[in-house]
């Protein structure tokens, strides 16, 4: 994440709170720059999930956004705080992952692959199990460990048709142990993912990712890889 984006989100998250204040903790969205300036504070609310932010430091945060917004004298200097927060970003999403990996194992029926893929099946399916080297018909949604949705084939109407080794690993890897008809849920971590580069603007570096998917044929062709696009606005 980039400082100036997150200078923003937190000027914004500033503002929003103070309106918040005002209105005694009951927002009322009567018109549509008000719907949309909400919607705009939930936007930067996810984007700053990364941070993974106990509720002590969300106050912290509440008092750097007073002091900036009152222009009162700031507590640190953020020329020389601002450049560690994309470090601090990375460390906190790190850990976030892998503490959800070790949940994610935990759960019946889950299996921790070879790589550290977590696979679970869903619903058990009866029809072969394709190899890396054919080409699956599926259905699937992609989230953070957030919840936060950055793609699915259901929104689009339309399943994905790709070869099994031109996608990410953790799909070449979990797609290979399911069935056609079944449906599995697969945790992959950033190394079997996108890595310390992530996939901007949704997927953010270092990001551990949860995929429900369902294998529907084997053999087809086509490129519809899976992709790290924002859903549309009110499909959440």
């Amino acid at each position: 994440m980039r400082f100036g984006m997150l200078a923003a989100a937190l000027l914004g998250l500033a503002g929003m709170q103070a309106q918040a204040q005002q209105a005694q903790g009951q927002t009322q969205l009567k018109t549509e720059d008000e719907k949309t300036v909400y919607a705009l504070g939930l936007s930067i609310g996810r984007s700053i999930k990364v941070f993974d932010l106990s509720p002590a430091e969300i106050e912290i945060v509440k008092k750097g956004m007073t002091d900036s917004l009152t222009n009162a004298k700031p507590a640190v200097e953020l020329d020389t705080y601002g450049p560690k927060l994309q470090g601090l970003a990375k460390a906190r999403g790190e850990k976030a992952g892998q503490k959800f990996l070790e949940e994610a194992a935990k759960e019946k029926g889950a299996v921790k692959l070879p790589s550290g893929v977590i696979y679970k099946e869903l619903k058990a399916g009866t029809g072969p199990s394709p190899k890396a080297s054919d080409t699956v018909k599926v259905n699937y949604r992609g989230t953070l460990t957030s919840g936060v949705e950055f793609d699915s084939s259901y929104k689009r109407g339309q399943p994905a048709e790709f070869p099994l080794d031109g996608v990410i690993p953790c799909w070449t890897e979990g797609v290979q142990k399911m069935k056609v008809g079944g449906k599995a849920q697969l945790v992959c971590p950033a190394k079997q993912a996108y890595g310390e580069q992530g996939s901007p603007p949704t997927i953010p570096p270092n990001a551990t990712l949860v995929f429900e998917v369902e294998l529907l044929s084997i053999g087809s062709q086509g490129a519809d890889v899976p992709r790290a696009q924002p859903a549309k606005p009110g499909k959440q």
